[in-house]
């Protein structure tokens, strides 16, 4: 289940908040990437020694394509100071990290989220891959540009908030608030137990305008109806509905990606919005025009029955998603496709944001 192999550090290759990259020796292999989380091991060093988990490395994955340091032997970081947090994430593992919730009893929150119970209509931007929240802030920034948008990463993709080198540009960039982990992910500006009380702290707490809820980097598929980390994107409709937010369900589309099932609106989208979302969501539809768009119309109107169907135009939006990549260094890319290479993605993303501008 997990290669274990010994590295010596080379150099550092580049870091953001939570992360550092690193060129490391690893016997025969040769030098490789590795990438450590100082919270949890402490910052390597060139020369160190370092116990490393290469599982993903070995099996040639894009996004977990690292081996990830696991200790520091020789010189293991001091313990953490004593203070609040009782919540266990990454629970039961090697390396499950104690952090403070904001919804726990220790939480000078803990009051104000005890018997919380409403959005007060909220929209929560719901979409299924971390690619899609760089082009939404794009959407939705171009029109209302002072809005105070939070980003709730759950537990489908990657735990660590911290592996995510877009959400450190976004936040430097002023696109982005804060980011909420809620489940088993951690790292986030704030920590919750669940989704719920994440959309309700992003919104009492952080005084957020809206919210994007997508999972981290490193999403799950196995090529079946159900076998994928992105069905949870219905649940979260639900959440938002139950809470008295404004669900807006982003759809994924592609007219780039090879595989049939995503080919328009991919059948992620279908499956999460249209048997998994029981509560009513605002679904953007892009007015992507040609042939290709109106595939993506018919394929979007199967969801007409359960939600609300709304049309967006897409005028101005290249040149938007052009320059929120320009103005705040994050690559729009999308299974190592980029801007140009998949358009009615971004596009689509993009709408969405467009769309929940129009409702604050």
């Amino acid at each position: 289940m997990i290669r274990w192999r010994e590295g010596t550090v080379r150099g550092i290759r580049r870091e953001w908040p939570g992360a550092v990259e690193l060129d490391v020796t690893i016997g025969d292999d040769g030098d490789r990437r590795a990438l450590a989380y100082p919270a949890l091991v402490g910052r390597p060093e060139p020369g160190d020694t370092v116990l490393l988990n290469t599982t993903a490395l070995a099996l040639g994955l894009g996004t977990g394509g690292y081996a990830m340091v696991v200790a520091v032997p020789d010189r293991l970081p001091p313990d953490p100071p004593p203070g609040p947090g009782h919540l266990v994430k990454a629970r039961y593992t090697p390396l499950q990290a104690t952090v403070l919730g904001v919804d726990e009893q220790d939480s000078p929150h803990h009051a104000l989220l005890a018997d919380a119970d409403s959005l007060t209509g909220m929209p929560v931007i719901v979409a299924d891959l971390h690619s899609a929240l760089p082009p939404i802030l794009a959407g939705l920034l171009a029109d209302r540009p002072d809005t105070r948008v939070v980003y709730v990463m759950p537990d489908g993709g990657a735990l660590p908030a911290w592996f995510s080198m877009t959400i450190a540009r976004l936040r430097d960039a002023g696109a982005l608030a804060a980011t909420i982990t809620v489940g088993q992910a951690f790292g986030g500006d704030l920590e919750a137990v669940t989704v719920h009380t994440g959309l309700l702290a992003a919104r009492l707490v952080l005084d957020a305008d809206a919210v994007v809820l997508a999972q981290g980097p490193g999403n799950l598929g196995t090529g079946t109806r159900w076998g994928y980390s992105g069905v949870t994107a219905g649940e979260a409709v639900n959440a938002a509905a139950v809470l008295s937010g404004r669900p807006v369900a982003s759809l994924r589309v592609s007219e780039g990606d090879a595989r049939e099932r995503h080919q328009g609106v991919s059948h992620h989208s279908l499956t999460a919005y249209g048997r998994v979302a029981l509560a009513r969501a605002d679904v953007p539809v892009p007015e992507l025009g040609g042939p290709f768009g109106e595939r993506v119309a018919a394929q979007a109107a199967a969801l007409g029955d359960r939600h609300t169907l709304t049309p967006v135009g897409v005028t101005g939006l290249h040149d938007v998603l052009a320059a929120a990549e320009q103005d705040w260094g994050v690559r729009m890319s999308t299974m190592g496709r980029g801007l140009d290479e998949d358009l009615a993605y971004f596009l689509t993303a993009a709408a969405a944001g467009r769309h929940t501008a129009s409702l604050l």
